[in-house]
């Protein structure tokens, strides 16, 4: 009668998975507070719409800070609230939780994470390295004497990692995804434009022409926005073309080109093999980037197959491995 939930605690968003159900929830992962009497206001979807627009005493937070947590008591609160959200009409027993976690989180940050969930409800707590969990939910074979690669480009984290025989054969995790995208987008309209424009202006940039590859389908999108002049300090419409923003985002897309292809030249032959022949599975928000895809093709001259609802694949995975003991068990004890 004990619910096992799948989480992925996300630096954006938090998604649980229910064993049974399949995904009972995807949320920002914000928090809104009232910075004088610490009173939580908000949660979620509706912090989220807070962002950039609240009064003085209000504060709207982002908690977790490269897929770990930054403040405890803050991501506390949102966790409590995420996994009793999530319980409700389901068992009055407290729920297993599997939560998945950067591959190179610090045994500190592994610990607080694996308290918090503890403290906010769960019977038992255990911790999934992301790629391994995105394996999973993905409908690969981890158990099998095989080589898969994967590579999850999150919010704040970049997961890629070679898997075989339920183990992590190597791994590389950066701290580098969508968030650091955003900054550069937010930094380019200022530095060249004058204009200042906020979180959520730059996350509707990078989805609607935001790119990674050259192309004339992807040069030609064209998107308007309103910023704020930094001169005058009125609002200013700014038209915005594919090229530019591929060109502003070019660094951080870069860096992570350049960690799959070390990923790639460190796998041992006989993976590799694998590999090349099955392609690398592509996941995460990151993986909807516009010419992602593509890149990683040219760059490593391997097929590249982004996962189905490569959203929600972490949180799948981490639901899903309960059912497949000895990789937890695994992975436990190769941690704790």
């Amino acid at each position: 009668m004990r619910n096992f939930f799948g989480i992925d605690l996300g630096t954006a968003n938090t998604l649980v998975y229910v064993k049974g159900k399949g995904i009972v929830l995807n949320e920002p992962s914000v928090i809104a507070i009232d910075k004088y009497s610490e009173k939580i206001l908000q949660v979620g979807i509706e912090a989220k719409k807070m962002i950039g627009k609240t009064p003085a005493n209000i504060i709207a937070i982002r908690p977790l800070r490269d897929g770990v947590i930054a403040d405890y008591n803050i991501a506390l609160a949102m966790l409590k609230y995420f996994i009793e959200h999530s319980a409700k009409g389901f068992s009055f027993l407290k729920p297993t939780v599997v939560i998945g976690i950067p591959t190179d989180a610090s045994e500190v940050e592994r610990s607080a994470l694996r308290e918090a969930a503890l403290d906010a409800g769960a019977h038992k707590a255990y911790l999934i390295e992301e790629a391994m969990a995105t394996a999973i939910g993905a409908g690969l074979d981890v158990e099998e004497p095989n080589g898969n690669m994967i590579v999850d480009i999150g919010g704040g984290t970049t997961e890629i990692a070679v898997i075989s025989l339920g183990n992590i054969v190597l791994s590389k995790s950066i701290r580098i995804a969508g968030d650091e995208i955003d900054e550069k987008i937010i930094e380019y309209a200022k530095s060249e434009n004058n204009i200042l424009i906020g979180e959520k202006t730059a996350e509707k940039i990078k989805m609607e022409i935001g790119n990674a590859f050259a192309c004339d389908e992807y040069d030609n999108l064209e998107l308007d926005v309103i910023g704020l002049d930094v001169l005058t300090g009125l609002p200013k419409s700014l038209n915005l073309t594919g090229k530019e923003i591929r060109n502003a985002i070019q660094k951080p897309v870069s860096r992570i080109i350049e960690n799959v292809k070390a990923a790639v030249e460190s796998t041992p032959p006989e993976l590799l093999s694998d590999i090349v022949n099955k392609g690398i599975y592509l996941a995460g928000g990151g993986a909807m980037l516009k010419g992602m895809k593509e890149i990683i093709e040219k760059e490593t001259k391997i097929r590249v197959i982004v996962v189905e609802e490569p959203l929600t694949c972490v949180a799948r995975g981490a639901g899903l491995v309960i059912d497949k003991i000895q990789i937890l068990e695994s992975l436990q004890k190769n941690r704790f």
